[in-house]
């Protein structure tokens, strides 16, 4: 299946710097140290790939794979061990996830046992067997939406309502307007779920409403829906009771797990910054912005024996692909406040767990940075970036920028798969100046449409092709 580079940005990080200062190279989309990625190389790579439009993030995200595939290779040349990189940092992250986990189950006992009468009386308060089946049209709202876009929006949907309410099918309409792409051939019907498995404004809408009945506008974090409900149905107790009985346990751990976090939290007393929000959506918006060291310790939530610093939250934003920063952005600042509290409450848990004595031993640390290493160096064999071949004479760079776009070539065909670097492509960035520029990048667009624009018939020479008739009715 070929990869599509749109998709990218879910698994690499957007970091590149828009060129500034002088001008750039004609003819040079980005450059990393003293290797460029040419305008003909990314017409080369992107011209045949006709099913990738010649948009300006697809080249991004090919930029993106040429940094890292470049540092990649310069690093594995310099050192197959990779020693220059902190891969230690990179292996923390699991193993903080396992001291999590182990604590948790450590500490959190919960007697899941549950006799048939509490199920069946758990059964008659909740009422878990209640299905609903519902359809939808939902509109999506841009990112970073203005008071008069969204106002737009509503009305739009406030008109569709309208011509539904006056007698137009529900499903016509659905079909016809609504963004959600997986329900919208269907007429927008979402078929059967049960309680817990749509977004709570979803699901309240649903509940309250009547069959047949159309809702008024419900916003949830997809977008804005109108919601038309069909059919309500239930399951008998003796059908449902294995799955409900595991809902209950896990319900029953949860809470002793909150319990046991909110002691924590007591303890320790988090408080967020004043200004915290602020700082936050001024990292997601510029993450490459230069900090002193004094202004990377400040703390944007702080408890009794930690906190979490500015600059941790920058290094996580210059990690996070671009559709997380907008999501910051959109955010407000009570939801901002409750993501810091999360990341202090991961922090509080860690401590806990190696004051419970769960924190690995040294050798056992080392043995996962060793194999860390050696799956980078797998991964970068993989890629045709080690073993590179130099012609005598030639420069060791030529070699590289020849390999790079090998590795690229093959992963647009799919002959290789992508390698996402991530904390790793951080660091070697690190490591040296890059730059893409965006004249470079609008020329790769124009000759790429102007290349394909050439090879297809225009939409009204396939018009007149396929309204020809056949030449002997010409004849009188």
């Amino acid at each position: 299946m070929r990869i599509r580079l749109l998709a990218l940005a879910v698994v690499i990080p957007t970091i590149l710097v828009a060129g500034c200062g002088d001008e750039p190279t004609e003819g040079v989309v980005a450059r990393v140290g003293n290797l460029s990625l040419t305008v003909d190389d990314v017409v080369d790579l992107l011209v045949d790939q006709e099913d990738l439009p010649a948009q300006a993030d697809v080249v991004a995200n090919l930029v993106e794979l040429w940094v890292d595939y470049t540092l990649l290779a310069e690093a594995a040349i310099e050192d197959t061990t990779f020693s220059a990189l902190d891969l230690e940092t990179l292996v923390r992250q699991q193993v903080n996830a396992s001291m999590i986990v182990q604590l948790r189950d450590s500490v959190i006992q919960v007697d899941t046992f549950i006799t048939n009468d509490e199920l069946q009386a758990f059964y008659e308060a909740e009422a878990p067997d209640l299905e609903l089946r519902a359809r939808h049209v939902m509109l999506t709202l841009p990112l970073q939406a203005t008071g008069a876009q969204q106002d737009s929006v509503r009305g739009q949907l406030e008109n569709l309502r309208e011509r539904i309410i006056g007698g137009e099918p529900f499903e016509d309409v659905a079909q016809a307007f609504s963004q959600d792409i997986g329900s919208a051939s269907n007429g927008g019907d979402l078929g059967f779920f049960g309680r817990g498995e749509m977004v709570q404004p979803f699901e309240e809408a649903v509940l309250a409403l009547e069959l047949g009945e159309v809702s008024q506008i419900v916003e949830t974090p997809m977008g804005l829906h109108l919601i038309q409900l069909d059919e309500r149905r239930t399951q008998d107790f003796d059908d449902i009771a294995s799955d409900f009985r595991t809902r209950v346990q896990t319900q029953r751990y949860v809470t002793a797990e909150s319990t046991f976090v909110v002691q924590l939290e007591e303890r320790a007393g988090p408080q967020v910054t004043d200004g915290a929000a602020e700082v936050v959506r001024e990292l997601a918006r510029n993450p490459e912005t230069r900090l002193s060291r004094r202004a990377a310790r400040r703390p944007l939530v702080s408890w009794e024996g930690g906190e979490y610093s500015v600059g941790e939250f920058q290094m996580l934003m210059q990690l996070e692909q671009q559709a997380v920063r907008d999501q910051v952005l959109q955010s407000s600042d009570e939801e901002i406040d409750s993501f810091l509290e999360t990341m202090a409450r991961r922090d509080l848990l860690l401590a806990e767990a190696r004051l419970s004595g769960l924190e690995p031993p040294r050798a056992r640390i080392d043995s996962l940075v060793t194999d860390a290493g050696s799956q980078l160096l797998e991964a970068a064999r993989a890629l045709g970036l080690t073993d590179i071949d130099i012609a005598p004479g030639e420069a060791v760079e030529l070699g590289i920028a020849r390999a790079v776009r090998e590795a690229l070539r093959g992963n647009l065909s799919g002959a290789t798969p992508i390698v996402p670097l991530g904390l790793v492509g951080f660091q070697l960035r690190e490591r040296v100046s890059f730059t893409s520029f965006d004249t470079g990048i609008g020329e790769s667009l124009l000759q790429i449409a102007q290349i394909r624009a050439e090879r297809s018939p225009s939409p009204l020479e396939e018009a007149q092709d396929s309204t020809a008739l056949p030449a002997d009715t010409l004849e009188p």
